[in-house]
């Protein structure tokens, strides 16, 4: 079992950074891919970023791509998503989603532990 926690989220104004972490509990770390999900309110929850186990490979969204970064630390057990250049639509609940090494990054159903979700607003 694995238990995710994120943090770091709050409110900003547009243009300006914001980086999330997720601490997992549990087992190791390093035996799961990792990635992040957002949900606006009225929407459906949507791919944002994820990480292989190792960092090696990282996937974007088109919609964040050259704005957000997705790193880990494995060491330090901790996930990162570094938000930069914020906008308005980036405002949702982002969701910190961890699985095992099979399967695609994208869909929400490979994904087999999530966290509780933070808060992120972005103001115009």
């Amino acid at each position: 079992q694995v238990q995710l926690v994120e943090s770091g989220g709050g409110l900003v104004q547009a243009g300006d950074s914001l980086r999330l972490s997720c601490a997992p509990s549990g087992r190791t770390f390093s035996s799961y891919d990792m990635a992040w999900f957002r949900q606006a309110p009225g929407k459906e929850r949507e791919f944002v970023a994820a990480i292989s186990w190792n960092g090696g490979n990282t996937y974007y969204a088109d919609s964040v791509k050259g704005r957000f970064t997705i790193s880990r630390d494995n060491a330090k057990n901790t996930l990162y998503l570094q938000m930069n250049r914020l906008k308005p639509e980036d405002t949702a609940v982002y969701y910190c989603a961890a699985k095992g090494y099979s399967g695609g990054y994208y869909p929400m159903s490979q994904y087999d532990y999530w966290g509780q979700g933070t808060q992120v607003t972005v103001s115009s």
